[in-house]
């Protein structure tokens, strides 16, 4: 399957047409991640505070164990520093909660900002391109069948413009009726330079 044409000026133009779209789509990828890397940096607060809470936590436990083996009054003054330890678990909580937002704001934003521009060069400038291919393929074939020639001069009568088949004759279909080989290949390679496939390869 060829993707590029046999002539030179849109060949020049499909290549011209291939990095622009590849670049593009590399520059819109570039700007979903760069976006993602900012966002996902919001994070480092729910981190600091997972940290701290986890640290206060830890603390709080340490000295309600500490202070819960002093005989007589360790039992009661444990009860604070469990209440403040609840506390340091809620702010690490908090923190995770935290970063699990930033994470799916961060996916949600770097997609959404690269996605849609994505899918809309792949919708203009893929789909042409395979289209081309296939329709230059197809036409490559129909030239390399015995009764090619024939055919592509009937596809340019029903494909091809009228202003176009004036150039080749006043009178094309007749001509094309009559068998003239002149005016067939003429047709042929009207068709053909439209799948950009020269006629004498």
């Amino acid at each position: 399957m060829n993707f590029y044409s046999d002539f030179a000026p849109r060949r020049t133009r499909q290549i011209i047409g291939d990095v622009a779209a590849l670049l593009a789509i590399g520059a819109w990828a570039w700007l979903g991640v760069t976006i993602f890397q900012l966002v996902s940096n919001l994070s480092t607060f729910g981190v600091q505070m997972e940290d701290a809470g986890s640290g206060f936590k830890s603390t709080m436990v340490e000295l309600g164990d500490t202070l819960g083996g002093i005989p007589l009054i360790g039992g009661g003054i444990r009860v604070p520093f469990d209440g403040a330890s609840d506390a340091g678990q809620a702010l690490e909580t908090a923190g995770q909660s935290q970063q699990v937002a930033v994470s799916q704001l961060a996916t949600g934003l770097g997609v959404g900002i690269s996605a849609l521009p994505i899918l809309t060069i792949l919708i203009l400038w893929l789909i042409p391109r395979l289209r081309f291919a296939q329709r230059s393929a197809h036409a490559r074939s129909m030239l390399d069948a015995d009764a090619g020639v024939d055919l592509l001069a009937l596809r340019a009568l029903a494909n091809q413009k009228i202003s176009a088949l004036s150039t080749v004759s006043s009178n094309a279909m007749d001509a094309w009726r009559r068998g003239d080989e002149d005016v067939m290949r003429a047709l042929a390679g009207l068709e053909l330079k439209s799948a950009g496939v020269k006629l004498d390869r």
